[in-house]
């Protein structure tokens, strides 16, 4: 891959991965995916590295602009955006220190739109990690509500850790307990989408067992045990831009898989 190369003229391609570490997918075939899909954006969570251990092996990617925000914590987190087009401006924060040191969140600012690639929360691991995952959730929401007030388009991709309905994890019963399926979890994805957002994939795809992330030591992506948790949501005001929405259960390297979205530019 030598340069960055354009994508199709009249629509713009977007992708977004939790890798589950970017210096390990860079080892199971991720510049495959990226010469394969040529996106013109993409989105990487959970990269788990700073952008110096990941330079030599994205040398490839001659061409894109790259944008990275790590955690202070090292080997945790973090996020990244790769872009054709050289972003308006860009922000690594959400205006809260407990949030920005984490590195969870890129906004970048394009022509017609605002993007946000963020790596939201997971709330399982105790009850204080449940509540700073909530915290976090209202602060984005009030973050996207400004702007929508003042008018700007939004994007949002990424891993959101919560599935919203049943039909989007294979076992809604036995996870009702759990962080990721938690009634007030859910209850906040009907707050976004209220406030002027439509979750794109499954507008347009309504049917079942379309997964995003599969437990990996149960082996349950061979038997297709998974949860949507990864997504692409698009202010109301861009609905009529896109073209289409997907998920590629194919690409293998993380126990998540890449997410699409195409907007008429």
């Amino acid at each position: 891959m030598a340069s960055a190369p354009a994508g199709k003229n009249d629509v713009l391609r977007l992708f977004s991965w939790n890798v589950n570490g970017l210096r390990a997918v860079l080892k199971k075939g991720f510049l495959d995916f990226f010469d394969e899909h040529r996106p013109d954006i993409l989105g990487l969570q959970e990269t788990k590295a700073q952008e110096f251990q990941v330079v030599e092996g994205l040398k490839p990617l001659i061409g894109y602009h790259q944008i990275f925000s790590s955690a202070e914590k090292k080997g945790y987190s973090g996020v990244a955006l790769f872009s054709r087009e050289k972003p308006q401006t860009v922000s690594l924060s959400l205006g809260r220190n407990e949030f920005d040191t984490e590195g969870r969140v890129i906004r970048a600012d394009f022509e017609g739109f605002t993007l946000f690639n963020v790596y939201f929360p997971n709330g399982k691991s105790r009850p204080e990690r449940l509540q700073y995952k909530m915290d976090f959730y209202d602060h984005f929401l009030d973050v996207c509500q400004g702007l929508l007030q003042n008018g700007r388009n939004v994007v949002v991709c990424g891993d959101v850790n919560t599935a919203h309905k049943e039909i989007d994890l294979a076992r809604p019963k036995e996870n009702r307990k759990i962080s990721g399926f938690l009634p007030e979890e859910c209850a906040w994805i009907d707050r976004f989408l209220a406030a002027g957002f439509s979750d794109i994939f499954r507008e347009l795809h309504p049917e079942p067992q379309q997964y995003t992330w599969w437990d990996m030591q149960s082996g349950a992506r061979a038997r297709n045990v998974g949860w949507r948790i990864d997504y692409f949501y698009v202010s109301d005001s861009l609905r009529k831009r896109v073209k289409n929405a997907s998920i590629l259960p194919q690409v293998l390297g993380s126990d998540h898989c890449p997410v699409g979205l195409e907007l008429q530019r």
